[in-house]
């Protein structure tokens, strides 16, 4: 049985990709912060899946996980890893807290690096080990490609995984190890029920409130109406076994020509749209 490490998998992509895999017959260690997550993931995914209790910005646990898989490997190499877990902190830059940001830094991407860098040995570049070397998916997002207002420390965050991923990927061919972005849009998860309760009240006496509530409301509109995560993992079982992947796939939901013209747009038509839109022209 081929094994696969996803990380964050208690909800969302995370858990929609470990239900792709294992319907496919792959067995998936699938990191949790929460036991609690752990019992209920053993309960409905059964013996294909095994936890693992780390966060992915804490080293020596995300050392010791590896080491488990390892000896459960039995000398194997890992077939793939799945770099998914994340977090969104959004906020104005103007007025984020600097310890938010440094946050939403150091889990989207060096936590990335510290998964990576653990998992390697076991995805081929431990030259010991017997098979193939394995490949990595590394999860970036719409925002890798465009920063949106308001959520300008998480576009940071996957715009820096990109460049990650294809610095990672050509360091990589001296082990056959390959890298695959995969990069979803608006994707329907229960997230969205909740995204309407966030508190503004830190922006109330801002000039970006009206804007804000704006973008949230779009946000939710397009997250709700979006792509259910299946079929993010549906894309992640295809950058794994197909003979020869894309660099990177996006998933993103909506006409695929409005989608293409939205990315041909001069960026300064686009930030006069998004002006428009949102209510972010100069008020004199």
């Amino acid at each position: 049985m081929q094994s696969v490490v996803v990380t964050g998998v208690s909800t969302g992509i995370g858990w929609a990709v470990t239900k792709i895999l294992i319907e496919r017959g792959f067995r998936v260690f699938g990191s949790l912060r929460k036991e609690t997550d752990a019992e209920r993931l053993k309960k409905e995914f059964g013996a294909g899946f095994i936890p693992l209790l780390f966060d992915v910005t804490d080293e020596a646990r995300v050392q010791a996980a590896a080491q488990s898989v390892r000896e459960q490997l039995n000398g194997e190499t890992l077939f793939g890893l799945v770099n998914n877990a994340g977090i969104a902190l959004p906020a104005p830059l103007m007025h984020q807290p600097i310890a938010d940001f440094r946050k939403q830094i150091e889990v989207n991407l060096i936590a990335q690096l510290v998964v990576t860098q653990a998992f390697l040995p076991l995805l081929g570049a431990d030259r010991s080990l017997k098979g193939k070397p394995g490949r990595i998916v590394n999860i970036s997002s719409s925002s890798g490609k465009n920063g949106s207002p308001f959520v300008g420390a998480y576009a940071t965050s996957k715009h820096a995984l990109e460049g990650f991923s294809e610095s990672l990927r050509r360091e990589l061919m001296l082990y056959g190890i390959d890298v695959i972005i995969v990069g979803p849009g608006p994707i329907a998860t229960p997230i969205w029920d909740k995204a309407d309760e966030v508190d503004l009240s830190a922006y109330q006496d801002t000039e970006y409130v009206e804007a804000i509530k704006r973008f949230q409301k779009y946000a939710i509109n397009s997250g709700r109406n979006g792509y259910p995560p299946e079929k993010v993992g549906q894309v992640v079982l295809r950058a794994l076994t197909t003979s020869n992947p894309r660099v990177r796939y996006a998933v993103v939901p909506g006409n695929p020509i409005v989608n293409m013209l939205q990315e041909l747009l001069p960026k300064r038509i686009l930030d006069a749209i998004i002006a428009r839109g949102l209510g972010l022209k100069p008020k004199r």
